[in-house]
């Protein structure tokens, strides 16, 4: 152990910390209070984490969940382009950690999903579902039916939000098995997922015009 008198070397701190050691741990590794951990750490000018990456690294221990996929064969790049224009069209783009859709179509939640799975190579567990379906729909079918089209357990969803009915005729009946949220929670896929879509935002005018057509 080091001495508590001796100022605490930069290098170790600096190594602790990257390492992912909170300054609490890195105080007991050190045998110190955790005020001299952060007066060297301020001290060295050394950055700290936000709160946010606390929580991601607290999180995942391991490192990151996911590993994007940069060989893909051609069904893979199709895989890739449809998953970004899935969520360039549906997903949820304000929040700085939260990679989210929601549709009532269980095909689109599948395919966002195998482009979450086989392209980012997120692991499975890291997968949020819920629910959310109409007042007068009896939660317990709804559920089935989602776990059914999704092949997942039904416990995978949680409780069930219901909300007043809205719409007649088609709509209703279109939405009557209500909507699936698919939700990741991180700070560096959302940032991920965003910048490539600020690439098709970038594209040149010669390649939007063959995309979209010249008016």
């Amino acid at each position: 152990m080091l001495s508590k008198q001796l100022p605490l070397p930069k290098n170790y701190l600096d190594k602790l910390y990257k390492n992912g050691h909170s300054m609490t741990e890195m105080a007991k590794l050190l045998n110190c209070s955790v005020h001299k951990v952060v007066y060297w750490m301020d001290k060295y000018d050394l950055p700290r984490r936000t709160m946010s990456q606390a929580v991601y690294l607290k999180s995942n221990p391991e490192g990151d969940p996911f590993k994007i996929k940069t060989s893909l064969d051609k069904s893979e790049v199709f895989l890739f382009g449809l998953g970004l224009g899935i969520y360039w069209g549906e997903g949820e783009k304000t929040s700085k950690d939260k990679v989210r859709i929601t549709n009532s179509n269980p095909k689109i939640i599948k395919i966002f999903r195998k482009f979450l799975l086989d392209i980012c190579q997120l692991k499975r567990h890291k997968l949020l579902y819920q629910i959310i379906c109409f007042n007068d729909s009896k939660p317990i079918e709804v559920k089935k039916y989602w776990a059914n089209e999704l092949e997942i357990s039904e416990d995978k969803f949680g409780k069930i939000v219901q909300i007043p009915t809205q719409g007649k005729g088609t709509y209703k009946n279109k939405s009557s098995k209500g909507v699936c949220i698919l939700t990741v929670a991180s700070i560096k896929l959302k940032p991920w997922i965003m910048g490539e879509l600020e690439k098709l935002d970038r594209l040149d005018g010669s390649v939007e015009e063959r995309i979209l057509g010249k008016n």
